[in-house]
């Protein structure tokens, strides 16, 4: 076999592999926009159960946080204020804490002041359904339970 066709046969797997393995990773992460929004239940910190579901008919803004991430405390006392000028108009936004400790989360709101309903994923089955990749995450849901953005 000549030294060409040797090191083709060698390098082509290697191609070959890289190639599905981004093809992969290209539609894993494909947006969800236009698709019906993953049903989830959040048990609040306030106690109270939050439901998608039960948001029919209403706009569902979903913001994925953690207490350590400076862009989320970046914006949120502008989540606040959009909460306080939304929340009588058909609009519901709900923040879902991932990758945190309760404590801090729980200090983060005080800070904050955040009256928006917010809720711990403790497990991170919320945020692998909506494909968060990192925080702050923010998805916007239409009337209908579709992923508008």
């Amino acid at each position: 076999m000549k030294p060409f066709l040797k090191k083709a046969a060698l390098f082509l797997p290697v191609v070959l592999f890289l190639g599905l393995l981004l093809y992969g990773l290209k539609t894993h992460n494909r947006p969800i926009e236009g698709r019906e929004a993953p049903g989830f239940s959040l048990q609040l910190f306030s106690g109270e159960a939050f439901k998608l579901k039960e948001q029919r008919g209403m706009i569902v803004v979903v913001n994925f946080w953690a207490s350590w991430c400076l862009p989320c405390r970046e914006e949120a006392p502008t989540l606040e204020a959009f909460w306080r000028a939304y929340r009588n108009k058909g609009v519901v936004l709900v923040g879902v804490n991932i990758w945190d400790t309760e404590g801090s989360a729980r200090a983060f709101i005080r800070e904050f002041g955040s009256t928006y309903p917010n809720g711990p994923d403790r497990k991170g089955t919320i945020a692998i359904e909506y494909r968060v990749t990192g925080v702050p995450e923010t998805f916007f849901i239409d009337r209908e339970g579709k992923i508008a953005h």
